[in-house]
Formats: structure tokens, sequence, C-alpha cells
């Protein structure tokens, strides 16, 4: 039968099927508020009718939260500083190679301070792989959201991100990851728990240990 040309009858039955589909979902907005509520964002799943086009930049889609583009430098709001300590973990695990890290130096004793003097991203060359995010033990890189990065002139330059380009708020990081945000403060909490309820453990066996101590020493009149 398919010789006979019914596939592509099928076929093009499908395609106007949703071609008019397109047109019925448009309508049901044309009436709303005079039209001047926008067209909802659809995005592309079996349970849309009719086609589905973003029209960008016109429009652009809300990113899911595990959606990855470039990393950025966390910075602790509290503090105004980078939770960054130029640990050196993520150079080692960025499959590319595109990350690299100048560490500051205490100018009278020489030794590395826990803060990087430089911080660089080659996004020309970066995989958006998130291995540097998760690798790090600080949670001081995070995968970005802003994808729009494109070259205006000179790539080699724009697009080689230093150390101010990339640093960003924790605020702005709870906004785009605000589970992830939201199990690091968890994980905070828990923290601070455990070293309080360790640090009372302790002062209580000291206290015992002082008590006892003190039990066992002979009276002074006992001489």
């Amino acid at each position: 039968m398919s010789l006979l040309g019914t596939g592509i009858l099928k076929g093009l039955g499908v395609t106007l099927k949703h071609f008019v589909a397109t047109y019925v979902e448009d309508f049901k907005y044309i009436g709303k508020k005079a039209g001047l509520e926008p067209r909802p964002l659809r995005r592309q799943n079996p349970a849309n009718h009719g086609m589905v086009t973003i029209e960008y930049p016109k429009e652009r889609i809300v990113m899911p939260e595990n959606f990855r583009y470039i990393p950025f430098l966390v910075k602790d709001s509290a503090t105004g500083e980078d939770k960054c300590t130029s640990c050196g973990i993520c150079p080692k695990v960025c499959p590319p190679q595109c990350i690299w890290i100048v560490r500051t130096e205490d100018p009278v004793t020489k030794r590395p301070v826990p803060a990087p003097k430089e911080f660089n991203i080659d996004a020309t060359v970066c995989m958006n792989c998130g291995f540097c995010a998760e690798f790090c033990p600080f949670d001081a890189i995070k995968m970005d959201h802003e994808y729009e990065i494109a070259s205006t002139g000179n790539r080699t330059r724009e697009l080689l991100f230093d150390k101010e380009h990339l640093s960003k708020m924790d605020t702005y990081h709870a906004s785009i990851h605000p589970l992830d945000w939201a199990r690091e403060v968890e994980e905070k909490k828990a923290e601070a728990a455990r070293k309080k309820a360790a640090a009372e453990a302790k002062a209580a066996a000291d206290a015992r240990k002082a008590a006892a101590a003190a039990a066992a020493k002979p009276p002074a009149d006992a001489k």
C-alpha cells in the first residue's frame, strides 16, 4: 500500500493536523484582554498541540535549574569575599584544561594565601561539563545560566573570562539554583550543629575529667 502513496498522504495529514492545531492554540489567546496578554511560552513536548516555536530573542524560555553553561565564582554576600581558596582542584579535573589559577602570595612570608589572585576560564574551550562545580569542596564555583556570550569582535579577548567577570554573589546563585542553595544551607546548619554538639561534648568531658581529678586529689590537711 505504501507504493501507492498512502504513507505520503498519512504524513501530510499529520502535518496538516499540527498546522491547524497551531492556529487553534494561538486564537485562544487573541481574545484575552484584547490581545494585551502575552502568549504563554510553551516547551516542546508530546502534551502540546500544534507546532511550538520560541520567537527568540523576543521570547526566552526559563532555563531549568540543572541547565549549565560557563562556570562562575561564588562570592559570600556576608563578607564580600570569594569562596574560592585557589586549591587547584578545578583545573585538575577540567577535561579540556580551560581553567588556570594564579594563587595569592603573602608579600612578607611568601606563603600562599587561600584566595585566587587570578582566575581565568577560556569560554572558547569550556565544554560546560560541570566537573569544576561538582568537585569543588568549598561550593565556590557553580554553573551559570547565561548563554548569550557571542563575541562581537576579538573572541580571543572577549571570551577569555577573568576573575572580575566570573565573580558573582551567592544571592545570584540562590536565584538560579534554589534547590542547590537550599541543600547547601541545610548542610551548613547540620555541620554547625555537629560542631556545636562536639564542642559541648568535649566541654562536658573536660568538666568531668577536672571533677574526677579534684576528687582524687588529697586534701591539704591530710599531709
